[in-house]
């Protein structure tokens, strides 16, 4: 595995841009690390690629370090791809070790979260499916749940452990005869946000349409109406106030991942 991983670092670069972005990137080394997302998504995102490579490095403006580093992700994807596994488990937790208050997280303020009118509210399904009726809250509710207390990684450092319900999204993927060939699942939401997902995480065991947050309906800040929770993602990976679910072979990107963040996003 290390030689193939050494190989295919090696293919990425050319001879002469390997010594220009390396010499390029150490010049920018101090003034990038001030950014503690990009940081982080340094060290959490390049793993097995970046990393090794430019050790003690970073990204700077020049256009072929970014591209390189754009690379260096892409392969970082596949290599996380090829070590999910669809019988590998996130760790759960007693309820007793839940974190209370559980944070806010999002990319505005928590008084700016959408309000979404529950009433009015119709789930949207598009692309490879052949059911795509609207789903009403009612209607999902009504559905068979489960529920797990997991850790929620976040790329800016902290974790924190919460307790989820709802629907095993590979059960409801099936149950609208989605195409479980299709390579990814994209998500459009209330609050703007949108991500995309592959497949083999979608039918992950604990990957939820989360209706639920500590037994009660998941509340506007963390979500409402619904979120997809995944234990195997970072957190930037998990939509909340999802509107739209598209089954599709079209590679979507998601809000963060189109300005820079790891697109697999394992946590």
């Amino acid at each position: 595995m290390k030689n193939i991983i050494k190989k295919s670092i090696v293919q990425i670069f050319s001879t002469s841009d390997s010594e220009a972005i390396v010499q390029e990137a150490k010049k920018q080394i101090i003034r990038e690390l001030d950014a503690p997302s990009r940081r982080l998504f340094l060290q959490r995102g390049l793993t097995l690629g970046g990393i090794a490579m430019l050790t003690g490095c970073d990204i700077s403006d020049n256009a072929s370090v970014e591209t390189a580093l754009g690379k260096i992700s892409g392969f970082n994807d596949r290599v996380q791809g090829w070590l999910f596994g669809s019988t590998r488990l996130a760790p759960v937790y007693a309820e007793s070790m839940i974190t209370r208050p559980f944070p806010f997280n999002a990319f505005y303020a928590e008084d700016d979260a959408p309000d979404v009118d529950g009433l009015a509210y119709r789930l949207k399904i598009a692309g490879l499916a052949l059911d795509k009726r609207e789903w009403s809250l009612p209607t999902l509710y009504k559905m068979a749940q489960v529920s797990q207390v997991t850790r929620h990684i976040c790329v800016e450092g902290w974790s924190a452990i919460g307790k989820w319900g709802g629907v095993p999204f590979g059960d409801f993927l099936r149950l609208i005869g989605a195409d479980l060939t299709a390579e990814y699942v994209s998500f459009k939401c209330a609050d703007e946000y949108y991500t995309s997902i592959d497949m083999a995480t979608a039918l992950h065991p604990q990957t939820l349409l989360a209706l639920t947050y500590d037994g009660q309906i998941l509340p506007r800040k963390y979500g409402f109406p619904m979120k997809l929770r995944m234990p195997t993602k970072l957190g930037y990976k998990n939509p909340k106030h999802i509107e739209v679910i598209e089954i599709t072979n079209k590679f979507t990107g998601g809000y963060w991942e189109d300005q820079g963040y790891n697109w697999f996003g394992g946590s």
